[in-house]
């Protein structure tokens, strides 16, 4: 298969696989009025969500450095998600709902490590822009989901919604096969204790700890504007869900858009000023937000900030590869832990923001992504010399 084909079908992939977890932004927020949620409770719900879905990042990226036939791994987690969200549709109550997002999550989580890896193994030249059109998959989700579910909304309780939104998953589930035995095998081997000694050892050192770092608050940030956007749009200015999806949408498009030209900017100049200037430029839009401006320049520097961050995720992720070697699953597995795992108390620390005053909530997402700025200028994010050479 073509290089230019097999990159498109992941990105297709990562649509349909993310397409019900994005329309969890607008379906959670309606499910938490209609249970009469506080806030914070719906804060917690996303995390929850993230949390469980993150415990199958890392197993997921080891078992595909070590399997030989990956594309069979990327068609399981198709039905994994698409059986979870139904199953889910019909959980009973708040903890049941919450325990059952978080199990189809994990199907969702594990496509991740999985189809990263190989695509930068086979783009090894150009990582970071292998991963931004791949993520445009995930971000158009992110885009059209809401659209689509807010109008479903319209005409549909939130259960019936979330059913409706498996259906792009079910149909990459019957076609995703014919590509999965176009990825490459890899040799099978043994998962090695003196391997990941050597691979954690790594991440400890004084600018792997600042990496890990830096990806944690980055995605806080982004995960505490994104669980409560929808949330402010509805409950501030009273939105409709089908507008809050519109509206919500749109602050994503500009993101999703820049994401490989993002991604191959940073290949060529480097990931720390893609990096720096992104969670900075968020900082600066976050704490424009605090003032309350009126509500065009809202969404304008709401815009602003949720397009810095989403427009980086690649560099971030390829920062990380970049410390790895030939380790890409298993350390991209490691990464997406850390961004919807420990990256996700920012939807609860938002959701508590949120209690107090939306400023709060604001202020708090401005706060980590300049600490994100920050953490960025102080590490060393140099590729290695082969690949620069390259």
């Amino acid at each position: 298969m073509q290089q230019r084909t097999f990159l498109t079908w992941f990105a297709v992939g990562h649509l349909a696989n993310d397409w019900p977890i994005a329309a969890l932004w607008l379906i959670v927020p309606t499910a938490g009025i209609a249970m009469e949620l506080s806030p914070t409770e719906i804060g917690l719900l996303f995390t929850l969500i993230n949390v469980g879905g993150a415990l199958a990042y890392l197993p997921a990226g080891i078992v595909a450095d070590h399997v030989a036939d990956r594309g069979r791994l990327l068609v399981a987690t198709f039905w994994w998600v698409a059986i979870g969200y139904g199953l889910a549709a019909a959980a009973p109550g708040y903890v049941a709902l919450a325990v059952m997002l978080a199990v189809a999550g994990m199907g969702n989580a594990a496509w991740h490590p999985i189809a990263t890896g190989v695509l930068t193994r086979r783009c090894s030249e150009q990582p970071a822009q292998a991963l931004g059109i791949h993520a445009i998959g995930g971000s158009l989700a992110e885009v059209l989901a809401p659209v689509s579910v807010g109008l479903l909304l319209a005409h549909l309780d939130w259960r019936t919604a979330l059913a409706v939104c498996v259906l792009p998953t079910l149909l990459l589930a019957l076609c995703f096969p014919r590509v999965a035995r176009a990825v490459p095998r890899v040799e099978r081997t043994a998962v090695r204790g003196p391997d990941m000694a050597e691979l954690l050892a790594m991440w400890r050192r004084r600018d792997g700890l600042r990496l890990v770092a830096m990806i944690c608050l980055y995605n806080m940030a982004l995960m505490a504007l994104l669980s409560m956007i929808p949330l402010y749009l509805v409950a501030a200015h009273a939105l409709t869900p089908a507008a809050a999806g519109f509206v919500f949408s749109a602050l994503l498009l500009t993101g999703a858009v820049a994401q490989p030209f993002v991604g191959r900017l940073s290949d060529i100049a480097g990931r720390r000023p893609v990096l720096v200037a992104g969670n900075l430029t968020a900082g600066l839009a976050g704490a424009a937000l605090v003032l309350q401006p009126p509500f065009a320049v809202m969404l304008a520097a709401m815009t602003v900030a949720v397009a810095a961050l989403d427009s980086i995720r690649a560099a971030m992720l390829a920062a990380a590869v970049d410390r790895a070697g030939r380790r890409e699953a298993t350390t991209l597995g490691f990464a997406f832990a850390l961004m919807d795992g420990v990256g996700a108390l920012g939807a609860l620390l938002a959701g508590i923001a949120a209690g107090l005053s939306w400023p709060h909530m604001f202020a708090l997402a401005a706060g980590l992504s300049l600490a994100a700025a920050a953490l960025g200028y102080a590490t060393d994010l140099s590729r290695p010399a082969d690949t620069v050479r390259r």
